[in-house]
């Protein structure tokens, strides 16, 4: 069974033999982060799939965030070689849900909360509803879009 960090691995080194650089550094970053993140804290671990994933989900976000920034700058080519990592990166993430399948979630968690507290939830319970809503979307969407819909479905 081949894990995603060994994926990127034989991909780093098919992007490698073909001369693809802009694959070959985006992949090379996103294993050094990787290790970064083995190495962190008291003792060294092999990440889990999902903790690999976590880590390229950060990447992305970072590439986006820089993108952003070096658009609003004037660096329209640096914006585009942040865009193309995280296109790249993107790739071996889980397809990311829909505005409607994120909203189906929310009002499940919604529901789920409500049973529980007994009553609608307020905006008081809205992190109780988003802890909930971001656990069924594992990974599926980014911690800011179910905060809206959380804030949405609440209000």
């Amino acid at each position: 069974m081949s894990t995603l960090k060994q994926t990127l691995r034989d991909d780093m080194t098919t992007a490698m033999k073909a001369r693809d650089t802009l694959t070959l550094g985006t992949l090379r970053m996103a294993l050094a982060a990787i290790t970064t993140e083995e190495v962190s804290g008291d003792t060294a671990r092999e990440l889990s799939d999902a903790d690999v994933q976590k880590v390229l989900a950060r990447e992305v976000r970072k590439r986006k965030e820089a993108a952003e920034a070096f658009a609003g700058a004037g660096r329209a080519e640096l914006a585009d070689k942040e865009k193309a990592e995280s296109e790249v990166l993107q790739a071996y993430l889980p397809q990311q849900l829909t505005d409607d399948e994120v909203a189906a979630l929310v009002a499940e968690a919604v529901a789920e909360v409500a049973e529980t507290v007994g009553a609608a939830p307020t905006m008081k319970q809205m992190g109780q509803v988003v802890k909930l809503a971001q656990a069924k979307a594992a990974g599926r969407a980014e911690g800011g879009r179910i905060a809206g819909a959380v804030k949405k479905a609440l209000s």
